[in-house]
């Protein structure tokens, strides 16, 4: 393989230098001597002069080996870093890469030498041997060369020369089209002349769009898409209606490549393949997001795995990591690196940078300029960022060869995969000739297709989402109210309000709302609100355009209408308008003038006067530059309708589903427990021995109401697999009787002492040990031992006296007799195994409290302000989360996430406030806050926050006096011997009243306990646990 090669010896750490070295220089000189008997005429001996003691020690015997063997010289420089300043960031970056330390002795370095230095440097550098530095240009004429283009490289589809790719194409597409009428276009009222005219309409566009495609040679590439999508549905794998321009193909939807009809649609082809222009078509299909990796096997089993892998992508080392990966290699305090790294505010959907930062968070730059090691470490930082900091591979992309792929590309073995991952990214892959295919996972089909099967098992009615029908009263009623939580793609509060504000009535306003609810289109809402709505006039610009633009309402918001607008009022083909599109989006000025003038003088020909031809193409090209794809947006947009229609039609098994996609995700979970809330919907906790892996819908026997059944496998910590293992136990052997019989069956080896302790403080064991989840949790490490030694037993095969192992009864350990936790502390623990409140709220024991303190809840809120001109008031919460963020400004600011007993609600707070009340904002914090509403719309409520506090010590402010509920008289004398006992000097004194309810004796009596006593909280739990009190209350 030497054959028009250059072959360079290496310098120092080359093979010629390390032979030098270490055996002598007649061992260096043969290896100098078989290089140049391979590379005959085209070997250079090497020099670099970095200052490094090897290169030095081997430079006399070069030159000698060079001029002896009639050998040219080449002077070279190893280049790490651009500039000779970047020395030290170099060297951070080295440290960085192999995990240790800027001060290790005994590492990797790099000199200050080792910079790309200019010509006039290297040519002063090597004065001595000037040819070694001509030397340079010489190879780099010798090495001058350019890549040929290369036609995309793709497997043959079909096998044998019996059937041409064409062929297959034509026949699939003619036998799917037929199937796909006669399935969902063509119904029962039709005459057989109505079904024969729609026939013609979608045989021209089959034929129109299979000539093309055969004409460019892309027959294969439908033909190998179609076939894993096929494999895919045939083995129950949910795969997406469409997304992009591909759902502007009869021919894909013919082939079930998607699931559109792009005719009904209105859908240009042309908007995906462009006949006057050849590019590789592109359908990015989206699969089950737990299965996708199955039909990316059946793609290498299929092709080849050597003929199959996926892409590189390189992580750019960002401000925030920059700076913790140059801390930790400079060995600073991790406290102040991390609160450094943390003064960097976080963005992810526009990541800031670090200079950013600098220029906008004052505490930073005094960080900085205040610390010599802090400057240091920024300005090390400064020039690592944007830096690749690994490899990955790209989220969807996968190249399918028709020969082995290292034949074509350098390839990579990533390894958390037994994938090969090709060396070239996206682009360059593409270049070489491979061509990409996108498998993306998306959850929401998922979850529709979980939610059918859950109908079909509750009801055994099998659904077809592709027949639901699309003016469903129930789902636009819904959707006009903006109640599209948990609605694909219009779950945000901006979706939510622009459902209102459009009182959706029909699907073609889906597609709009997806289109314009984006940055850009944004701008058009008011116009096309007003206009839909009557309260301003369509303009359609020309009389032609209007059957274009009413859909609309005359205003533009799809790409395709620019294309639609260009072919009607100037004569353009689709294929020409999808050229001036592009041009109009990337606003080259001399491209925009030809345009303009074609278009201005096609015009002319269909008699639009030529001034208004050029205002027509001046509001187009205002528009064109962020429309929206209508293909991708009627996909999404369908995508969206099923799941509205799901949670409008079949809302309990609906959300089971969606819940069970997210189980993963406790703060999500947590929004999705409110909308259960809001819809009225109950979420029963987990049981051991009712719930399942995944979220289960129940029906009550006692009320047929249907519910929702925690998930096993939601709780934190406990795994799925532990849970599957568990829940397939009981399916075989029936309930678990007690907790003993629990760890019998199923503890030992499925349990771990982290599991059983979640799943006893989120009251899974509720019904196994009745007396007390702390009792549970407690007992977790002995009922371990105790499924350990009953494993033992059974694996030991000791029989008993009647000659079965299974007989064997070991003692059972008693349960340890612990105190119960405090109602708060039950939930608290339960908000830890959870992730949330699952089975009350704090914020309910407080009820009286907070009405004293004058506390307004997020559900009263809207009714408080209908009934009152006031717009303060207080509101008190739990903290979920915080998120900081920073203004155009420079002004920090913050969403805050609360919880209280109406639901969840998001206060804002701007810089002032938070910097006084930040330390107050910690997630789980109880706190009271003064609020400033601003009613945006009769649905649209804004929460801003000027003051935040501690609530306990308002709500011990108000609490005046403790009602201790008895249910026996001898309850009193125990009650009195505790509270002398209480030694709680720091709490406020509280009077005491003991509410006597005595059953037996149908009696019922106050007794007022005198003076006023410290009562600790603790003191409170301890009089729970009081044979005989039934309650303690706050009053």
């Amino acid at each position: 393989h030497h054959q028009g090669l250059i072959c360079l010896t290496g310098g120092a750490a080359g093979p010629v230098g390390h032979f030098l070295q270490k055996n002598g220089i007649e061992d260096a000189e043969a290896v100098l001597l078989q290089l140049k008997e391979i590379f005959d005429g085209r070997l250079y001996v090497e020099i670099m002069r970095h200052g490094l003691p090897e290169e030095i020690e081997t430079e006399d015997a070069f030159v000698d080996f060079a001029y002896r063997h009639d050998l040219p010289l080449v002077a070279t420089n190893d280049c790490f870093f651009t500039e000779k300043r970047m020395h030290e960031a170099h060297d951070a970056l080295l440290c960085i890469a192999a995990g240790t330390y800027i001060s290790d002795d005994n590492r990797r370095r790099a000199t200050e030498d080792h910079y790309l230095k200019s010509p006039e440097e290297m040519a002063e550098l090597f004065a001595d041997l000037p040819e070694a530095v001509a030397n340079t240009v010489q190879i780099a004429q010798r090495c001058s060369f350019l890549l040929k283009p290369i036609d995309p490289i793709l497997p043959r589809f079909t096998e044998g020369e019996s059937v041409s790719e064409e062929e297959e194409l034509r026949r699939q597409t003619i036998e799917g089209l037929d199937w796909r009428l006669e399935k969902y276009v063509f119904t029962d009222e039709m005459s057989e002349a109505e079904k024969d005219e729609l026939r013609k309409t979608y045989y021209a566009r089959r034929d129109f769009e299979l000539d093309i495609l055969c004409k460019m040679g892309f027959a294969g590439y439908f033909l190998i898409v179609a076939d894993f999508i096929q494999w895919a549905k045939d083995n129950d794998i949910p795969v997406g209606p469409g997304r992009g321009s591909g759902a502007g193909s009869v021919v894909a939807w013919a082939m079930k490549i998607t699931d559109l009809d792009p005719i009904d649609m209105d859908l240009l082809f042309e908007r995906f393949l462009n006949p006057e222009r050849i590019s590789m078509p592109d359908f990015d299909v989206d699969f089950c997001q737990e299965r996708r990796d199955e039909v990316i096997q059946y793609v290498q089993q299929r092709y080849g795995r050597d003929r199959v892998a996926q892409i590189i992508t390189f992580g750019k080392l960002q401000a925030r990591a920059v700076v913790r990966d140059v801390g930790r290699v400079l060995q600073m305090p991790y406290g102040q690196v991390d609160k450094i790294a943390k003064m960097i505010p976080a963005n992810p959907a526009n990541p800031v940078t670090l200079q950013q930062a600098l220029d906008s968070e004052p505490d930073l730059r005094a960080a900085q300029d205040g610390d010599e090691n802090v400057a240091r470490l920024i300005e090390i930082a400064l020039d690592l960022e944007g830096l690749y900091r690994h490899a990955s591979t790209h989220a969807a992309g996968v190249v399918i060869g028709d020969r082995p792929l290292d034949e074509l590309v350098p390839l990579y073995r990533d390894p958390r995969s037994d994938m090969p991952v090709t060396q070239f990214n996206m682009k360059y892959v593409e270049q070489a000739g491979l061509v990409k295919f996108d498998f993306l996972g998306l959850k929401t089909i998922s979850v529709v297709k979980k939610a059918i099967d859950i109908i079909h098992e509750e009801t055994e009615q099998k659904l077809d989402p592709l027949e639901f029908p699309l003016d469903d009263e129930k789902t636009f009623a819904m959707l006009a109210k903006g109640d599209t939580s948990a609605v694909f793609q219009l779950e945000s509060q901006g979706f939510r309000d622009l459902c209102r504000q459009m009182r959706m009535c029909k699907f073609e306003q889906i597609i709009a709302a997806v289109a314009l609810y984006r940055p850009g289109p944004m701008e058009n809402i008011p116009r096309y609100l007003a206009c839909l709505h009557g309260q301003e006039e369509q303009d359609f610009m020309h009389p032609s355009l209007e059957p274009i633009l009413a859909e609309t309402y005359g205003v533009m918001i799809y790409q395709e209408q620019v294309m639609q607008v260009a072919q009607t009022l100037s004569g353009y083909s689709l294929g020409a308008a999808d050229l001036l599109r592009k041009a109009m989006g990337k606003k080259i000025q001399e491209e925009m003038d030809r345009q303009r003038q074609i278009f201005i003088d096609g015009a002319v020909k269909n008699s639009v006067e030529g001034d208004q031809a050029g205002l027509i193409f001046d509001q187009v090209a205002k528009f064109a530059g962020y429309g929206f794809n209508r293909a991708h947006s009627a996909a999404y947009a369908f995508i969206a309708y099923q799941t509205a229609y799901l949670k409008a039609n079949y809302p309990v098994e609906f959300m089971a589903a969606t819940l069970s996609f997210d189980r993963n995700n406790t703060d999500k979970l947590g929004e999705l427990r409110q909308v259960l809330k809001d819809m009225g919907i109950t979420l029963l906790p987990p049981d051991i021995n009712k719930s399942e892996v995944s979220f289960a819908v129940e029906t009550l026997p006692e009320t047929g109401e249907k519910v929702i059944r925690y998930a096993l496998a939601a709780l934190k910590g406990v795994g799925e697999q532990a849970m599957q293992q568990i829940v397939e136990e009981r399916r075989a052997g029936g309930a678990y009787k007690d907790i003993y019989d629990l760890m019998r069956r199923a503890g030992y080896r499925n349990m771990n002492r982290r599991q059983m302790e979640a799943l006893a403080a989120a009251g899974a064991f509720d019904g196994l040990v009745p007396k007390s989840r702390a009792q549970a949790y407690a007992a977790a490490e002995m009922l371990l031992r105790y499924a350990t030694s009953v494993a033992e037993e059974k694996e030991s095969g000791q029989e008993s006296l009647f000659g079965s192992a299974e007989e064997t009864v070991l003692e059972l350990p008693p349960l340890p007799d612990v105190e119960t936790w405090e109602p708060l502390e039950t939930l608290q623990y339960e908000f830890a195994a959870v992730g949330f409140y699952l089975s009350a709220h704090p914020l309910e024991t407080m009820e009286r409290q907070l009405r004293r303190l004058g506390v307004v809840s997020s559900g009263d809120v809207r009714q408080k302000i209908e009934d009152s001109p006031t717009t303060r008031f207080k509101m008190a919460g739990i903290v979920l989360k915080k998120r900081e963020r920073v203004s155009a400004k420079g002004n920090r600011f913050a969403f805050i996430q609360m919880s209280d007993a109406g639901g969840v609600y998001e206060v804002m707070m701007f810089s002032e406030a938070l910097a006084v009340s930040r330390d107050v904002l910690e997630a789980g914090q109880a706190v009271l806050l003064n609020v400033d509403v601003d009613m945006k719309s009769e649905d649209e409520i804004r929460f801003l926050a000027q003051k935040a506090e501690l609530l306990t010590p308002h709500v011990e402010d108000v609490t005046k006096t403790v009602r201790i509920i008895i249910d026996r008289e001898n309850a009193v004398a125990a009650i009195c011997d505790m509270l002398d006992a209480d030694e709680a000097e720091d709490e406020a004194e509280k009077s005491i009243e003991v509410l006597a309810k005595l059953y037996d004796q149908n009696q019922q009596a106050v007794i007022h306990l005198p003076g006023n006593w410290p009562l600790s909280q603790r003191t409170r739990h301890r009089l729970r646990q009081i044979e005989g009190v039934s309650d303690v209350q706050e009053m």
